[in-house]
């Protein structure tokens, strides 16, 4: 029996379809312009620009240092972030609402604790970032590059979205939400394995497919896993096999056989 509130979210959804769609040109534009969104089937094509439609009816875009978002921007950024959550659905995204877009790399100034009580601050240059319960940043210089960086498994928007993923339990550590403890049990044992190795390698100066930054803890590791997975599957594959199992079955795809 279909309730009134999904009834009343259908028709919401509609509404938003046929008022606000995205038009055709930049559509096909954008698919073009990035290849691993151009060779989704068309029935993943078609259901990534519904979700994206909807993804920037509930999403505020600002511009930081004076950058106007253009609907180019915009839809670049929705198409990239809906990718992750293209089975899963947009509820995963729900939780925040704003995007910062920057022209390019920004400079964040942090400040931490060492174990001896002595605050250091250093600055940090930032593609992007994800603020639990806030924001999400991204530099539009990185944005645009997808499709070149796609190469080395890069790619910041869904760096980042994934984040916001593995941030839905309350804490950033891997683990993106799951059913049941056997499975989150599963997935932490893989993920644990697998970054206790990848820093390994990073430590004894092994060149990896994946982004070195990746060893500075579990939850980036994830993330550069991810967006490796959606943009680079094939090297991705080769290189994290038991990786690549899991995140096939938990984000529902396959891109590996896209690109075959």
């Amino acid at each position: 029996m279909t309730r009134w509130w999904q009834r009343w979210r259908r028709w919401k959804e509609q509404r938003v379809l046929t008022s606000r769609p995205i038009p055709d040109p930049l559509w096909h534009y954008t698919l073009a312009r990035y290849p691993f969104l151009a060779r989704l089937a068309p029935s993943d094509a078609q259901e990534l620009r519904r979700l994206s439609t909807l993804f920037l009816a509930e999403k505020e875009f600002t511009g930081a240092g004076g950058i106007a978002v253009t609907d180019e921007m915009a839809v670049a950024v929705a198409a990239q972030a809906c990718l992750p959550v293209l089975k899963l659905g947009l509820q995963l995204y729900r939780g925040f609402v704003g995007i910062v877009m920057h022209a390019d790399e920004v400079v964040a100034r942090r400040e931490v604790m060492d174990e001896t009580g002595v605050v250091h601050h250093y600055d940090e240059v930032l593609a992007g970032e994800a603020m639990d319960g806030g924001p999400v940043t991204l530099s539009w210089y990185d944005v645009q590059q997808a499709s070149e960086s796609a190469e080395v498994g890069y790619n910041v928007v869904i760096h980042e979205f994934v984040h916001k993923i593995d941030m839905l339990d309350g804490v950033a550590d891997g683990i993106p939400p799951l059913q049941g403890r056997d499975e989150r049990e599963a997935w932490a044992t893989l993920m644990d394995e697998e970054f206790e190795q990848f820093c390994a390698d990073v430590d004894d100066g092994y060149e990896t497919f994946l982004d070195p930054y990746g060893a500075e803890g579990v939850d980036e590791f994830f993330a550069v896993s991810a967006e490796a997975f959606f943009v680079a599957p094939a090297d991705f594959r080769l290189a994290h096999p038991r990786l690549y199992i899991a995140f096939r079955d938990y984000f529902r795809q396959d891109p590996a056989a896209l690109s075959a």
